[in-house]
């Protein structure tokens, strides 16, 4: 068992550390609180994508932000720092000595962790997870860091052509009916059957998130060439990606905002394409969020508000599961039931105030030099595992 005082000596140990990737996942907590809030409403009808059916002013405009900057968007950029991620944490272990074997090793016992992470967080309380889907890759992907730049950006390309049009159909019934189309259970009173269908729903999940494997590949060839860390270096790349890609995710997400809160009603092949379109853009999105953040990081030592954002990407595992405990515990029908009156203004309002909330411990925590509790368990099982040399497990 590790001391505080060794927790806080792996904390201090790592003031070499890139800026921009730990501050894009601090920020990127924002849009998944607001993404996964949403799936707990419940008790109204339900439109595209899911949302529910509102009359509020106030709350169909939120509806028409979601669509268009959160919803295919959020989920591709915190892939993409996963991708970055196993291709970093694989780089720093061959440059310790390690051999190919050993490297592929270790980043799928990482992985068999975070699937094992998935699973539990879906079984209390969240079958929205991503944790496993993202393990799930991440065992698939561990013996292939080494494939070329033109075969990881190839695939990219070609498995978002076909993920994002599958992906798209799973979202594009116009049909307004009084019952779910997936994730039943936030609507079950019971407990012990609410747990079982979320397990169920676990395994669907990557149905839904098929597009984020082409963010992992490209995260990974952004990895191999450190481009968040050397932003400098790759300015006019980066300047092009954050204006092609969010301008594309904004062209791709009007036309399925406007349809999801009820601007126009078009046909089902028109809906089917925008869908698509929908998906394939938010994939674009979210390289672009990623460029833009690469850009406004500071090169020289942050201020308060980017060294908190950076303290809540050094412990974004724990962050990302109090999201769902402060949900959990408020919005489901068979805990306190908030989900059946809430709308999508103050859901998004509790999203908000959740993830400043992880923000501000998470500062608190980076002065004391402590780990989050759950990149603590995850150091711990690394151990059990035999694979302490990595010293990375965010996801």
């Amino acid at each position: 068992m590790s001391s505080p005082h060794e927790n806080r000596s792996s904390m201090a140990a790592q003031p070499e550390r890139s800026l921009a990737p730990d501050i894009a996942r601090g920020l990127m907590l924002a849009l998944i609180a607001l993404a996964n809030v949403m799936i707990y409403l419940y008790g109204r009808p339900y439109g595209l994508r899911q949302h529910i059916v509102e009359r509020d002013v106030l709350d169909r405009v939120t509806t028409f932000l979601m669509v268009t900057f959160v919803d295919g968007r959020a989920y591709p950029l915190f892939a993409a720092l996963f991708g970055y991620g196993i291709v970093r944490i694989a780089d720093r272990l061959r440059s310790e000595g390690a051999s190919e074997r050993t490297v592929s090793a270790a980043l799928r016992r990482r992985s068999v962790i975070l699937i094992g992470f998935g699973f539990v967080h879906a079984l209390v309380a969240f079958s929205g997870d991503v944790l496993g889907w993202y393990g799930l890759i991440g065992v698939v992907l561990a013996a292939r860091t080494r494939m070329s730049d033109r075969a990881l950006l190839t695939m990219a390309a070609g498995w978002l052509v076909v993920a994002s049009a599958l992906q798209g159909l799973v979202y594009a019934n116009p049909e307004v009916t009084d019952q779910r189309g997936f994730l039943w259970s936030y609507a079950i009173d019971d407990p012990a059957e609410a747990a079982a269908w979320r397990l169920v729903e676990w395994l669907m999940t990557p149905f839904g998130l098929l597009s984020v494997v082409s963010a992992v590949l490209v995260g990974m060839w952004a990895g191999r060439h450190r481009i968040l860390e050397r932003p400098s270096a790759y300015r006019r790349l980066l300047r092009v990606t954050a204006t092609t890609g969010i301008l594309a995710g904004i062209v791709g997400g009007v036309g399925m905002a406007a349809a999801t809160v009820g601007i126009w009603t078009p046909p089902f092949p028109a809906i089917a394409l925008l869908s698509w379109a929908h998906i394939l853009t938010g994939v674009l999105a979210g390289f672009g969020t990623l460029a833009l953040i690469a850009i406004l990081v500071p090169a020289r030592e942050p201020g308060p508000v980017m060294r908190a954002l950076q303290a809540t990407g050094r412990r974004s595992l724990s962050a990302y599961l109090a999201q769902t405990v402060v949900f959990a515990m408020l919005l489901p029908a068979h805990t306190l039931g908030w989900g059946a009156t809430l709308g999508t203004a103050g859901a998004a309002a509790l999203a908000l105030c959740t993830w400043l909330t992880t923000v501000a411990v998470s500062a608190g925590l980076e002065r004391r030099g402590l780990p989050g509790p759950a990149e603590r368990l995850m150091r711990r099982l690394r151990r059990i595992n035999g694979s302490a040399g990595v010293t990375r497990m965010q996801p």
